[in-house]
């Protein structure tokens, strides 16, 4: 009889074998929603270090531990936060109608700012957003000069970290008959968006189009500047040279309505080396009091914030997680995660636009789902879980401002997150040269 070993080679898994072979049936790459699936260097590498003799810890029922943030200190009206957390950009479009509504009623409930994403202002977020950010894409799609007026910032996006240095994609079954009128496309067409400006080539011209910004809107509001992170100590320093009151940097973590996975998972930096990086960048230049740094990519807790904030983030940018606790992935309307061929807690099928709980999608059926006031305050009820955690941890460093969360608060778990962070490992003495 002939011997045979069943296993699975190192690099040709079973599951590489079928990809293959779907490529070679389709001639297509993969397009999914969500984020990275891969394992990389996070926050989850790092522990806290809590105050005991050495300094004192501060009771959390009497000693305050503020978290109050500003955004756009070089601006004549910066944003004030009542804690380091923003929602990121996330278009209407990517997003029902529904969903954007509930974003902007409880990023207004907890006192801080949500963003409009690519597509232009929907009326009813600016309705619900008391601190609305007004996103620029390549595309242009929806840009509206009186809604830029009523923007409380903007944000110049470069790129984001699911899909650096490509542009966005939006498939057919989501550019619905309102999309494509606001988009200025025909409906249930595939969009792909251009993948840089069109009206600047590069980092010299770019203050050029900064300071256009900045009179459009009579010098009032914060000019922020988003990258994914790629080359990100160069690209901090460049969008400090042109001029930007903040740089938002979204590490490969960072969640999506549509990419090709080949984006995801093997592009860009982890959003731990990202805000090392982009810290480092501010502190070479003498701009780390002047120029806020804002990170995102994969937050999700209270522990990830305090952590970004002692590597030298001013704020974090939450997106997935925003999702998520409107309703992503819960526990209904299971008979249409198995028509998508998933299950709940394991959907990434945002870019169908078939989203069983309403939140991804441009059906209307499937929106009506998504009730905004609820879904408003189970969002609202994560932020203040998130803030509470917050000061919980900084409260147990001995720290009475967020803001306080320094590297000696942090401890490596593994030798690369020593490498990549300067925070020492656990058991060892010191920071290392890089701090």
């Amino acid at each position: 009889m002939e011997n045979r070993t069943v296993g699975d080679n190192q690099l040709f898994t079973s599951k590489v074998i079928s990809e293959i072979h779907r490529k070679a049936d389709t001639g297509l790459y993969n397009i999914r929603g969500y984020g990275m699936f891969r394992r990389v260097p996070n926050f989850d590498d790092l522990v806290i270090i809590p105050a005991a003799l050495t300094r004192a810890p501060l009771e959390g029922y009497r000693e305050k531990c503020d978290t109050t943030t500003v955004l756009g200190t070089r601006s004549q009206n910066p944003i004030v936060l009542d804690a380091p957390i923003t929602i990121a950009g996330m278009s209407y479009g990517a997003l029902s109608a529904n969903a954007k509504a509930a974003i902007g009623k409880a990023a207004s409930q907890a006192g801080i700012s949500s963003c409009t994403g690519e597509g232009g202002m929907h009326p009813r977020e600016r309705e619900y957003s008391k601190t609305l950010v007004y996103q620029l894409l390549p595309t242009r799609y929806g840009f509206n000069l009186e809604d830029l007026l009523r923007a409380d910032a903007v944000e110049v996006a470069c790129g984001q970290g699911a899909k650096p240095g490509t542009g966005g994609l939006l498939l057919g079954m989501k550019v619905s008959e309102d999309i494509a009128r606001i988009r200025d496309l025909p409906a249930g067409v595939d969009q792909r968006s251009p993948v840089r400006h069109p009206d600047w080539f590069g980092p010299d011209d770019l203050p050029v189009k900064l300071d256009e910004l900045r009179e459009a809107t009579e010098w009032k509001v914060p000019i922020f500047l988003k990258v994914g992170a790629c080359r990100v100590r160069e690209d901090v320093k460049l969008a400090v040279k042109a001029g930007a009151d903040v740089v938002v940097v979204d590490g490969m973590e960072g969640g999506t309505a549509a990419s090709p996975e080949v984006m995801q998972e093997h592009t860009g930096l982890p959003t731990l080396a990202a805000v090392c990086e982009a810290a480092e960048a501010l502190r070479e230049l003498g701009m780390q009091d002047e120029v806020q740094l804002v990170v995102s990519g994969g937050i999700k807790s209270g522990a990830d914030i305090v952590k970004a904030l002692a590597l030298g983030a001013t704020c974090v940018s939450i997106g997935t997680a925003a999702l998520v606790a409107l309703g992503c992935n819960r526990a209904e309307y299971v008979e249409d995660y198995h028509a998508l061929g998933t299950e709940p807690g394991h959907c990434y099928h945002c870019h169908t636009g078939m989203c069983p709980v309403g939140v991804a999608t441009q059906t209307p059926d499937l929106e009506a789902r998504l009730d905004v006031d609820q879904a408003a305050e189970r969002l609202t009820n994560y932020l203040h879980a998130l803030i509470y955690e917050v000061q919980m941890l900084a409260r147990a460093c001995g720290k009475g401002n967020v803001h306080h969360m320094d590297p000696t608060d942090l401890r490596s778990l593994t030798l690369e997150a020593e490498r990549i962070t300067g925070v020492p490992l656990v058991g060892t003495r010191g920071l290392t040269d890089r701090r």
